[in-house]
């Protein structure tokens, strides 16, 4: 009899685990299907919004993009030009001091051959003779041996400064023709940001007025990007000419990181090629991110921890307005003093935890995944969440790279 219960309790057990499975199978197969809509429908709204828009607004874009790059390039060329010119000024100095040096120490070597001749081999001589004992004579011979030693070694050295000043003088020569070239490469440049320019002015006349809001809001992240650049190019720089103005060179590294996303993977990644579009620095993580934590993908210091505020306008989930910004919306830039440091983009309103020099630990919570700035689908009171995504970027020297290898 209690053989025959036993049997009949494992038959149930079995029976309620297979229960189980079937219904967290069906789960899982629910959750699957209901994340491919929700991907297909979000696909489905910028699909409509790119079939949307007119040809003149497709014009404009393209054209905003190109006019970043001009500017991008102009600005790597003017910190090419200051530097340049630094180097040149700092030569034109060293050389004008060395060749003052140079002119003294010649008179001098000119003296002591002028001196070497009037004296002749007699004067050694006689020096020699006039010595008292052999230690006296030992000791003039030393004495006159060091101080023929001292003039030739003197002729040597000013031949070799004569030879360094030369050299450097052809190095500047170099630089400054290194210079004129960048000159007329920014000037080259220059002509073509403005004939771009006047084309995006004319297709920008063709616009409707919500276009002309979207040009502005794209030409104001552009503009962002940029300075977010070259802000993080000075930040490398003073740490590269820190320990008394030694150098420290990384070379970018691409081991050690985490996913972004705390839980999530590349899977939740629906687009995976880089760029994804014309112009996008970054990928975008957008698969069943609603709240989750952003988190950081390696220990580092935080170099940027701000929102950029604007016209786009953000609603809490409830449909609750909670501020309007623009580009990167809230966002975060962490040195990994590796050579790289990474970007979070488009973070919720309000879920920031870390400020700027704070020091954080891999896997440490930055902030929720939201869709504050320039995310498409915009958000709206009566769907919130709408264009909700983490815009990740890795850069090197400042300029963003495809972060794609650098994820586990």
């Amino acid at each position: 009899m209690k053989k025959t219960v036993g049997i009949l309790l494992i038959i149930v057990m079995i029976l309620q685990t297979a229960i189980v499975l079937a219904v967290s199978r069906e789960d899982l197969e629910n959750q699957q299907e209901e994340t491919q809509t929700n991907i297909k429908e979000t696909e489905k709204t910028i699909e409509e919004i790119q079939a949307q828009k007119s040809d003149a607004m497709k014009e404009v874009e393209s054209l905003i993009n190109q006019i970043s790059e001009y500017q991008t390039q102009l600005d790597e060329l003017e910190s090419q030009i200051s530097d340049l010119q630094t180097q040149i000024d700092q030569a034109e100095k060293d050389i004008a001091t060395k060749e003052e040096e140079y002119g003294e120490r010649k008179e001098l070597a000119n003296e002591v051959i002028v001196a070497m001749y009037e004296q002749g081999e007699t004067t050694y001589l006689d020096v020699l003779l006039s010595s008292a004992n052999i230690v006296d004579f030992i000791s003039k011979y030393y004495l006159i041996s060091e101080l023929t030693n001292y003039n030739v070694e003197l002729l040597k050295s000013i031949e070799q400064e004569r030879i360094e000043i030369e050299n450097q003088k052809a190095e500047l020569e170099n630089d400054k023709k290194e210079l004129d070239t960048a000159k007329a490469s920014k000037e080259e440049k220059y002509n073509e940001l403005k004939a771009a320019q006047e084309k995006k002015n004319a297709q920008v006349a063709k616009l409707t007025a919500e276009e002309k809001e979207e040009q502005a809001e794209l030409e104001k992240f552009k503009e962002d990007q940029r300075n977010i650049e070259n802000e993080l190019k000075k930040i490398l720089e003073q740490e590269s000419n820190k320990n008394n103005g030694n150098d420290i060179s990384y070379t970018p590294s691409k081991s050690g990181y985490i996913f972004p996303v705390a839980g999530l993977s590349k899977a939740n990644i629906n687009n995976k090629t880089y760029p994804s579009y014309t112009g996008h620095t970054g990928v975008d993580i957008n698969i069943n991110v609603i709240g989750k934590n952003v988190i950081a993908v390696k220990d580092g210091t935080v170099e940027i921890s701000r929102a950029i505020t604007g016209s786009i306008k953000n609603y809490d989930s409830n449909g609750k307005y909670v501020g309007s910004y623009s580009s990167y919306g809230e966002y975060v830039v962490i040195n990994h003093h590796d050579g790289t440091m990474t970007l979070y983009g488009h973070m919720k309103a309000g879920s920031r935890k870390v400020v700027a020099g704070q020091t954080v630990k891999q896997g440490q919570v930055i902030g929720t995944v939201g869709n504050t700035g320039n995310c498409l689908p915009r958000p709206t009171p009566s769907n919130p969440l709408a264009g909700t995504h983490l815009h990740f970027e890795v850069r090197v020297n400042g300029s963003p790279v495809n972060p794609l290898p650098y994820l586990p």
